[in-house]
C-alpha cells in the first residue's frame, strides 16, 4: 500500500519528520509531494523546490529513504482540478496523510481515504515560526533535523529570509 504526504516544507522541520514516520507506520511506501514547487524567494515560500528536496532527503535515515520518493507539486490555481493534477505527477496511492481541512475535503470528495497526522507542538514546529526565528537569530536549529540545518546554513537562509520577510 502507498501513501501520499504533501507539504510546502518551508523549511522541513521535526514535525514534518514525525509526519513522515507516522505515514510510513501505516503504508509500505510514501510519496512526498513538495507543494508550491513552482514558488520560491517569496515570504510564504522562500526556499526552492530543490532546496526543500535536499532538506528532506538529507534528513531521512537510509531505511526510510528506501521507502519514499519525492515529487514536485506545482500550484495550478484551480482547486477542483488540483488533486487530479497531483495524480498526473505521483504514482498510484491508497491513502493521503493531511491535516489541512481543504486538502482533506478535496480528496474525500473523490472517495480517497485521508488520515490526519498527529501534530507535534504546532506552535513551535511551524515553518512561519522557524523562518521568523532564523531572521531574528533566535534558536531555531533545534526545530529542524540535522540535514535540513546543514542545507539552511549552506544556502545562508538568514540572509535570504532577511530580504524577503
Amino acid at each position: 500500500m502507498n501513501g501520499l504526504f504533501i507539504g510546502r516544507f518551508q523549511p522541513f522541520h521535526l514535525g514534518h519528520l514525525d509526519a513522515i514516520r507516522f505515514g510510513l507506520s501505516k503504508v509500505e511506501n510514501l510519496w512526498i509531494g513538495i507543494g508550491s514547487s513552482n514558488k520560491s524567494n517569496e515570504k510564504r515560500n522562500p526556499f526552492t523546490a530543490d532546496e526543500r528536496k535536499d532538506m528532506i532527503l538529507s534528513s531521512l535515515e537510509s531505511s526510510i529513504l528506501k521507502r519514499v520518493q519525492v515529487y514536485y507539486i506545482p500550484d495550478i490555481g484551480d482547486h477542483e482540478k488540483w488533486t487530479h493534477h497531483v495524480d498526473s505527477i505521483v504514482p498510484k496511492y491508497d491513502i493521503v496523510f493531511s491535516n489541512d481541512d481543504f486538502t482533506t475535503s478535496l480528496y474525500q470528495k473523490r472517495g480517497v481515504k485521508v488520515i490526519a497526522v498527529p501534530l507535534k507542538d504546532r506552535e513551535k514546529f511551524s515553518g512561519t515560526n522557524i523562518r521568523e526565528r532564523i531572521v531574528k537569530g533566535e534558536g531555531w536549529a533545534e526545530f529542524v533535523p540535522r540535514g535540513a540545518n546543514k542545507v539552511l546554513l549552506k544556502i545562508d537562509a538568514k540572509k535570504r529570509l532577511s530580504k524577503i520577510l
